[in-house]
């Protein structure tokens, strides 16, 4: 397990869980399952059981250092990576790649989202291990799939190839952005396609190779640090190339161009707690189907409702159904359920009316 690498990243806002998830402190920083530990701490621990700690990197935004080091103590301060500016996937983990590949050319990276729920973290594990297997040995990207339940619009998705390459890897036939609903539901009818979780593994020179090949002015500006990181200067140095960044996704960028992509269909109770809804979806409920993370909470003849409130706030809600109602500090929101993929444009909204406090 020398080589092995975690690479969590942490460094999104999380907007669609407003007001709960502010840019102060984003949703993978909060417990907001309601479990005692935040989203990031529980990526940790499911990691840490398997592989060392000091094999376990994040990369965040700069801003959220602070954050990191407060909940995850384990971790040196080497091992948290701070963009100055958040450019998606692909300079996220080019970063990542090029640091660890300055101490260890022989690494193999698994790279991982800090704030998706896992239920079978034993089973998920088991997968993560044949995936480094596989990505050690055959030199190729390998992605856990996450074989769909429902025709769901909000997950990319990726075709695979029926034949095996090796036990339960399969070559990966393409990769889908988030459909409408009809092709949803003929990609669950057909059988060969899975949600994209965004969890790669990869050895890191073969990442590097990738980014040469396919984003070259990205490998172009990280390879110019092979002498800078891992010193007093690395700081500097990255502050001067993150603006020259593209930012892109390593989906667009690499995984849909590249042809040693492979994937394993996989359920080990997997969300990306991407919305409320989705929340909703994995917390315990009552009787009437209401959802409640608060301990003042009274509901009368109310149904199907989520609600995330302070522990020391008596709420009382009669008559109603179908409704998300969080409070946070100075904002309480209340929408209905079926609105809430408009919550991100109320946050624009609000920054533009009211100023970047309510973000």
């Amino acid at each position: 397990m020398e080589n092995n690498y975690v690479i969590i990243m942490a460094g999104g806002i999380g907007s669609r869980y407003w007001p709960v998830s502010r840019s102060s402190r984003p949703k993978q920083f909060i417990d907001i399952l309601g479990t005692g530990k935040s989203l990031i701490r529980h990526t940790y621990e499911r990691f840490a059981r398997k592989y060392k700690p000091e094999n376990i990197w994040v990369v965040t935004n700069e801003q959220y250092r602070g954050l990191v080091k407060e909940q995850i103590p384990e971790i040196a301060d080497m091992q948290i990576l701070g963009e100055p500016s958040g450019k998606n996937t692909a300079p996220c983990i080019a970063y990542a790649t090029y640091r660890i590949m300055q101490n260890d050319p022989k690494a193999t990276c698994m790279v991982v989202p800090s704030d998706h729920l896992i239920m079978d973290e034993t089973l998920f594990l088991e997968c993560m291990e044949i995936a480094r297997e596989f990505a050690t040995e055959e030199e190729a990207f390998v992605t856990l799939g996450i074989k769909p339940t429902r025709p769901d619009t909000g997950y990319g998705y990726i075709q695979y190839l029926e034949e095996e390459k090796s036990p339960n890897v399969h070559k990966v036939k393409t990769f889908t952005e988030k459909p409408d609903l009809e092709l949803a539901k003929t990609f669950l009818t057909s059988g060969d396609f899975v949600w994209n979780g965004g969890i790669f593994v990869f050895r890191a020179s073969t990442m590097k190779s990738a980014f040469e090949k396919y984003l070259p002015d990205l490998h172009n500006l990280f390879k110019q640090g092979k002498n800078i990181y891992n010193t007093s200067d690395e700081a500097a140095f990255i502050t001067k190339i993150y603006p020259q960044c593209p930012s892109v996704s390593i989906d667009y960028g690499i995984m849909e161009k590249a042809n040693n992509v492979y994937t394993i269909p996989a359920s080990f109770g997997w969300s990306d707690l991407g919305t409320w809804n989705s929340i909703y979806d994995t917390m315990d409920k009552d009787a009437s189907g209401n959802a409640v993370v608060g301990k003042k909470v009274k509901l009368f003849e109310c149904n199907g409702n989520v609600l995330n409130m302070p522990h020391d706030k008596l709420v009382i809600m009669k008559g109603v159904d179908n409704l998300i109602v969080v409070e946070k500090d100075n904002i309480l929101l209340i929408c209905d359920k079926d609105l809430e993929q408009e919550i991100k444009q109320v946050v624009t909204d609000i920054k533009l009316e009211f100023g970047e406090k309510y973000a």
